[in-house]
């Protein structure tokens, strides 16, 4: 028996597979540099052109962020200015709501709650923070945002008056790092004075898991859309 078409089809059909995983991995890098480059109708091109092929919404997300991490490194080469950023923020808004669909059918867990998001003192890198707060927002959490260069006494006053389920902490500089971990430890030190102590999260693109232990957070990202969903799985183990 001639197995020739046989193999000759697998092998098509494994080159055709390939070729549309190929594909789907430019278009996603197609996605970051376009957001680099602040093209907000080629995102939104390619972006909606994603999601029709199939492309998980949340890896469309993540592209996204990778392409947001690029504008952050020309705003600070100076290559753009003020106006690019808030041009980039605008363009992580109107994927977040094409993404919307797609990213509720593949979430999992409906908690949400109150959310105080700040960049540390010794930082004024906003784009992590301000991605993590329309996050947030898209799933239902309230979020106040402290803004940049937020002292550890800030973030006290502001929990105090807000009774918040988590308090976010965002930093890129290494500087960063004491200023959350000083943080942690002046929230800590006032738990008595919550209904209940709210999550310590940390979050920052270069934060890793020995960064995370100098720092004494209970939850640690450097993405994100899965800052959120750590969040959420937290919160509901609490609750």
């Amino acid at each position: 028996m001639d197995n020739s078409s046989g193999t000759q089809a697998a092998e098509k059909d494994g080159r055709t597979q390939a070729a549309e995983k190929d594909d789907r991995m430019i278009d996603l890098e197609a996605i970051s540099v376009a957001v680099a480059q602040l093209d907000d109708r080629r995102v939104t091109r390619l972006v909606q052109e994603a999601l029709a092929a199939g492309e998980s919404s949340l890896q469309v997300v993540r592209a996204v962020q990778a392409g947001m991490r690029q504008v952050g490194e020309r705003y600070e080469r100076k290559e753009i200015f003020l106006a690019g950023l808030i041009m980039a923020g605008e363009i992580f808004r109107t994927v977040m709501e094409l993404a919307r669909p797609g990213l509720e059918g593949e979430w999992t867990g409906d908690a949400s709650g109150k959310v105080l998001l700040g960049t540390v003192a010794g930082d004024i890198h906003d784009i992590g923070k301000n991605m993590a707060a329309l996050a947030f927002q898209m799933f239902g959490f309230t979020v106040r945002d402290l803004g940049v260069n937020v002292a550890p006494e800030a973030f006290l006053e502001a929990a105090r008056d807000e009774q918040p389920d988590i308090v976010g902490m965002s930093g890129l500089l290494t500087l960063a790092f004491t200023s959350m971990r000083e943080t942690v430890a002046l929230l800590r030190d006032h738990a008595p004075e919550f209904a209940r102590p709210p999550l310590l999260v940390a979050g920052g693109g270069t934060i890793d898991r020995q960064v995370a232990r100098y720092i004494g957070a209970d939850l640690w990202t450097n993405d994100a859309m899965e800052g959120v969903r750590l969040c959420q799985r937290a919160l509901e183990e609490r609750r």
